[in-house]
């Protein structure tokens, strides 16, 4: 199945993706796609259902975040090995864990927001697993059952603030709109093998990321189960987990993102997202009118 979510930022309703490629509403079966939902059976009761049946969304409608109210949003940093290499960094032993903010999270298509003073704002196209049952101390032999499906999410990054302030990546990665997800979430039955994807992200029309998931140091399974060593993870969290060379920090010289350029990106099955960039205006705490609808 392809799960979306549709509608103005605080009207969002659920969705479905039938096999024409419309969105139906799901919202008389469902009240959201959600963690909360996820754990309590959404997956097993919106498969029972014919989305031909279902009321089509209007049409143009604003697509939201495949996932609503996610409590976790994790990263992994450097888990693309021809992505290490651009960057002249060594292997991780193991996988690098960081945290974006979950007020980060907009839709596929929104605006992204250069953040006030930020030279330095980065591009990368990833996967992201959508956690589907609670998961403590799980092994990696049972890690997929606790995913409940993918996810494109471009972890869009501010350099300086990541790399040159000190500290933890996660202020260079939280920024407000830095973290789109969607369009869709596919669930797992519709990705038999995650690790055999390609992915691409281009800026102003130009390609600047060709990647595939085979590349990955770490794959789904180690991931999951590594975080889940350190943390609970709760139906609905959300955890991306690198991105291929092609990266702005990565170019000789080096490139980074200004107002008015256009951020395209796809992985193989789940979709693509586009968003404009746009900046800092003002106050950050309503930033609702810089997300746009797209047809």
């Amino acid at each position: 199945m392809k799960l979306v979510r549709f509608g103005t930022v605080g009207q969002e309703k659920p969705g479905i993706v039938d096999s024409s490629g419309q969105i139906r509403d799901v919202s008389g079966i469902v009240p959201d796609i959600t963690g909360e939902t996820l754990a309590a059976g959404a997956l097993a009761r919106l498969r029972s259902v014919d989305p031909r049946t279902l009321p089509l969304a209007p049409a143009g409608v604003r697509l939201a975040p495949c996932i609503g109210k996610v409590g976790n949003f994790i990263a992994i940093g450097l888990n693309y090995a021809d992505h290490a290499a651009e960057t002249g960094a060594a292997i991780p032993a193991e996988p690098i864990v960081f945290n974006k903010a979950p007020s980060c999270i907009v839709g596929a298509n929104d605006d992204v927001i250069i953040p006030r003073g930020s030279q330095k704002t980065d591009w990368e196209v990833e996967l992201a697993i959508v956690i589907g049952e609670r998961a403590s101390y799980v092994g990696a032999n049972e890690a997929m059952e606790f995913v409940a499906g993918y996810c494109v999410c471009n972890d869009v990054s501010e350099r300086e603030y990541q790399i040159e302030r000190g500290g933890t990546w996660t202020k260079g990665k939280g920024c407000p709109t830095f973290g789109p997800l969607g369009p869709w979430l596919v669930t797992t039955d519709e990705i038999p093998d995650p690790h055999n994807l390609s992915m691409w992200l281009d800026v102003n029309g130009e390609r600047m990321q060709t990647g595939s998931t085979r590349t990955m140091i770490f794959n789904v399974a180690q991931i999951v189960s590594y975080v889940s060593h350190f943390m609970i993870l709760e139906p609905g969290d959300v955890i991306t987990t690198g991105t291929p060379p092609g990266v702005g920090m990565g170019m000789k010289p080096q490139r980074f993102l200004k107002p008015g350029d256009v951020m395209s990106l796809g992985i193989e099955g789940l979709g693509e997202q586009r968003q404009r960039l746009v900046a800092f205006e003002g106050s950050t705490l309503d930033t609702s009118h810089h997300k746009r609808a797209h047809s």
